[in-house]
C-alpha cells in the first residue's frame, strides 16, 4: 500500500536552500530564507530570550503537560500585545507555531461550515496548502500590482463580490509576505466595511509583530479591523518577533459572540486534541517571561527597534539604488523582512546561475538577511539582468 504513493514536488523553498548550500562561492547572497540576519549574516539570540530562558532553568519545577489550551499567561500576555483593549473579546489557543494557527483557524472555520477561503494574490505560497489540506477551496483574487509596487484596493474589493457569505479571507495583519507591502489604516477600515457588507470572516495573519513601524503601530490596522468585525480568526506567530523561530511559538484567537466562545474553544480544543495534542511549552514560556517582566520586556523591545532600524537601514540603501527600469525607489515605503521585485524566471535563474544570488522563483527577497556589506554587488548583478 504505502509503496504505491507517488512522490511530491518539493517545495520551492527547500529547493532554492538546497540549491545554496550546494553552491561552492564564496561570495554568494542568500535571500531566500525567510530569516533575519545582523551585519555579520548570523541570526544572533536576543539578550532578553537569553536572560528568560536562564530564568526558566532556574526557576522551573516540572516538564508535565501545560494543558490543552497551553500556556494561559502567555495568551493573556499575547493578546494584550496584540489587541489592547479589545482583547478580553477573544478566545485563544496556544498554537504549534503560526502555521499551526492557521491551521487551526481552517479547521475552525469547515467546522463552522465555510467552504472557501479568499486569498488576495500574491500571498504567503504556504496559505493555500493550508487551506486545502483543511478541505477548504482557496479563491484567489487579484490585490498588488508587481510591476509598479502598489496595492490595487479598487481590484481586491471588486473581488470580494463574487465571495458568499461565511467564506473567509486571509489578510496579513502587517510586513506582507512575499511584498512588504501594507494597507494603510484607511483602507483597513474600507476593507472591514467591504467585508461586513458581504458578510466575510476576516482571517488576519499576524507574524512580523514590531517589524514594520513598531509594537502598536503594526497593529493599528488589525485592531481597527477587528473591532469593527462581528466576527473574526487572527493567527499568531512569535518567531520572528523574538527570534525564536524553531521554537515554534504560535496562538490562535478568535472573536465571537460572548454566547457562542464556549462552543468555539470546545471545538478548538477537540480539533488541537486530534491533531498534536498538547502544545510544545519552552518557546511560550520564554515568551510569556519576557513580557510578564518590566525589566526583559523593554530589552526585547530595544533589540526589537534595533532590528527594524537595521531593515529600514537595508531598505533606504536598496531605494538609493538606480537599476535601469526597476522600481526600486519603492522598496524604501514597503515594510518587514520582503519584497518581490518585477523579475521574470529567467532573471531570477541568471541571478543564481551567473552571479551567486539566491532569491525564490517568484523574485521575493529577504531584505532582512541582505547584508550591508553585500548591497553594492546585489545591485549590480540587477543591472546585468533588469
Amino acid at each position: 500500500m504505502i509503496e504505491t504513493l507517488a512522490p511530491k514536488s518539493p517545495d520551492p523553498l527547500l529547493k532554492i536552500i538546497r540549491m545554496f548550500r550546494e553552491d561552492p562561492r564564496t561570495d554568494k547572497i542568500d535571500l531566500g530564507v525567510g530569516v533575519y540576519k545582523d551585519a555579520t549574516g548570523a541570526t544572533p539570540i536576543m539578550h532578553a530570550v537569553k536572560d528568560a530562558e536562564a530564568l526558566l532553568l532556574a526557576t522551573q519545577k516540572t516538564k508535565t503537560y501545560v494543558g490543552q489550551q497551553g500556556d494561559v499567561t502567555f495568551l493573556e500576555l499575547v493578546g494584550q500585545l496584540v489587541f489592547g483593549d479589545i482583547a478580553h473579546e477573544m478566545t485563544a489557543i496556544q498554537a504549534v507555531g503560526g502555521t499551526g494557527a492557521l491551521r487551526l483557524g481552517c479547521d475552525l472555520l469547515r467546522e463552522s461550515g465555510a467552504r472557501r477561503v479568499v486569498l488576495p494574490q500574491p500571498c504567503w505560497p504556504n496559505h493555500p496548502s493550508i487551506v486545502r489540506a483543511a478541505r477548504l477551496e482557496p479563491v484567489d483574487a487579484p490585490f498588488f500590482n508587481i510591476a509598479e509596487q502598489r496595492i490595487d484596493m479598487e481590484e481586491l474589493i471588486s473581488a470580494l463580490t463574487g465571495a458568499e457569505p461565511g467564506d473567509a479571507i486571509i489578510l496579513q495583519a502587517c510586513c506582507h509576505n512575499p511584498l512588504g507591502a501594507d494597507f494603510s489604516l484607511s483602507q483597513w477600515i474600507e476593507l472591514a466595511d467591504a467585508l461586513n457588507a458581504r458578510g466575510l470572516i476576516p482571517f488576519l495573519d499576524l507574524a512580523y509583530q514590531g517589524f514594520g513601524d513598531g509594537i502598536d503601530e503594526d497593529v493599528a490596522g488589525l485592531r481597527a479591523l477587528v473591532a469593527r468585525a462581528p466576527e473574526a480568526v487572527i493567527a499568531v506567530s512569535e518567531a520572528k518577533s523574538f527570534g525564536i523561530y524553531r521554537e515554534r511559538v504560535g496562538a490562535l484567537f478568535v472573536k465571537a459572540a460572548p454566547r457562542a466562545r464556549q462552543a468555539v474553544m470546545s471545538n478548538l480544543a477537540a480539533i488541537a486534541r486530534a491533531n498534536y495534542s498538547m502544545p510544545p511549552d519552552h518557546g511560550a514560556a520564554i515568551v510569556r517571561e519576557v513580557l510578564a517582566d518590566e525589566a526583559l520586556r523593554q530589552s526585547w523591545r530595544d533589540e526589537l527597534d534595533q532590528i527594524r532600524t537595521h531593515i529600514k537601514r537595508t531598505r533606504r540603501l536598496l531605494a538609493e539604488a538606480r537599476v535601469n527600469s526597476l522600481p526600486m525607489h519603492l522598496i524604501a515605503a514597503q515594510k518587514g523582512m520582503f519584497s518581490t521585485l518585477p523579475l521574470n524566471e529567467a532573471q531570477v535563474n541568471t541571478l543564481r546561475e551567473q552571479h551567486g544570488v539566491y532569491m525564490t522563483d517568484a523574485a521575493r527577497i529577504t531584505v532582512a538577511g541582505l547584508r550591508e556589506a553585500d548591497v553594492p554587488r546585489f545591485v549590480e548583478a540587477l543591472k546585468a539582468v533588469a
